[in-house]
């Protein structure tokens, strides 16, 4: 699948400052960021690539020039960049898409990271994958908080070699593939010439040893899938979708960290409130009569029954507060609840009321 452009990404022109760029960047990690309710990690990670490599100018030239093949010819890390017009080759004939006189499986990045660093082979410690799962919570649960225990079925460090992939009491020698380097040289044809790159080996995974007598449990890859539980404290306030990472609780690796656990909250909808901030708001529907006279209902909140007044001559739409019994702010504070009054009228009258409302007309009201 083809790239998307790192201009189109992050929202801005080709001729955007570097400051109009910091800007976009800015506005599209706050809103993909996958701690948050509208997070997306795969948008994150996207705006990050995008802005790693249009905010620094030598990157950028090169992307300008060569697009995404460019933007791994090296940048401000140390190596002062790099400009394969110096080497006297016509690169406008390839086109990374495949297009016509293309290479479409030809990566300039790929041959000049090899040779000048910063390329795919550079040595870099590898990550598992990162993994989600949904949770559901009440309402009442996302209001004051509470600890989940979540199962999942995923590659885990091997619990018998603690990820050596040696069986238990077998001694460790040097890997024959690497001699003990933990690095392989490889020789790499391409229509410039061929050229050498270093790679982690996979034999040892990077370690330069590898057990005379492999772990049985996990047949020497050093992981194995089985199934973890974790708790996981969920905070008060929550929004739904909203979600939590749980940093190296995702996949295990061979020879590197794992990823990361993003779980995801559901919170159910509530018969009577609904959370705005740190209020909680209601509606509470109350009789034409005690809405001229006052009176007092019984209000099911959060914390238990509470007795709510009524007052005289209160009006339809009118909003009734009681203080300290909404959202927590945090361990001595509260927000508010709101309670909206929905005034029912009576669809048909006595002829007594009708007398009484005849009363009440004639009085101005």
């Amino acid at each position: 699948m083809q790239k998307r452009d790192y201009y189109e990404i992050l929202g801005v022109p080709k001729t955007a400052s570097q400051e109009d760029i910091k800007k976009a960047f800015r506005k599209l990690a706050h809103e993909h960021h996958p701690d948050k309710k509208t997070g997306n990690a795969d948008k994150f990670k996207e705006a990050n690539e995008a802005y790693s490599t249009l905010s620094d100018d030598t990157k950028r030239k090169n992307y300008d020039s060569f697009g995404h093949a460019g933007a791994n010819m090296g940048g401000g890390n140390g190596g002062g960049g790099f400009d394969p017009s110096g080497f006297g080759f016509d690169f406008s004939q390839f086109n990374q898409g495949g297009g016509q006189g293309g290479f479409q499986d030809f990566d300039l990045g790929d041959i000049f990271g090899d040779v000048f660093g910063g390329g795919r082979s550079s040595s870099r410690q590898r990550k598992g994958s990162d993994i989600s799962v949904d949770v559901d919570i009440d309402f009442k649960e996302s209001i004051f908080g509470t600890d989940k225990t979540i199962a999942v079925s995923k590659d885990s460090v091997c619990d018998d070699c603690a990820g050596s992939g040696a069986k238990k009491g077998s001694k460790m020698k040097t890997c024959s593939t690497c001699a003990g380097k933990g690095k392989v040289t490889e020789m790499r044809r391409s229509i410039l010439g061929s050229f050498s790159s270093v790679k982690v080996c996979d034999a040892c995974r990077g370690t330069g040893t590898i057990p005379e007598e492999k772990c049985s449990s996990c047949r020497g890859g050093g992981v194995r899938n089985k199934r973890s539980e974790y708790s996981v404290h969920i905070p008060s306030g929550i929004e739904d979708e909203q979600m939590i990472r749980m940093t190296g609780a995702g996949e295990a690796i061979s020879g590197g960290t794992p990823g990361d656990l993003y779980v995801r909250v559901h919170v159910r909808s509530h018969a009577l409130w609904h959370k705005e901030g740190h209020s909680l708001v209601g509606t509470l529907r109350v009789k034409l009569s005690d809405a001229l006279l006052g009176s007092e209902y019984n209000l099911e909140t959060l914390d238990g029954p509470i007795a709510l007044s009524i007052p005289e001559g209160v009006k339809h739409n009118e909003i009734l507060r009681v203080r300290g019994k909404g959202v927590p702010m945090n361990d001595r504070h509260r927000g508010d609840i709101l309670v909206t009054i929905h005034i029912d009228l009576p669809k048909k009258l006595s002829k007594e009321a009708k007398k009484a409302v005849e009363v009440l007309k004639k009085e101005g009201f």
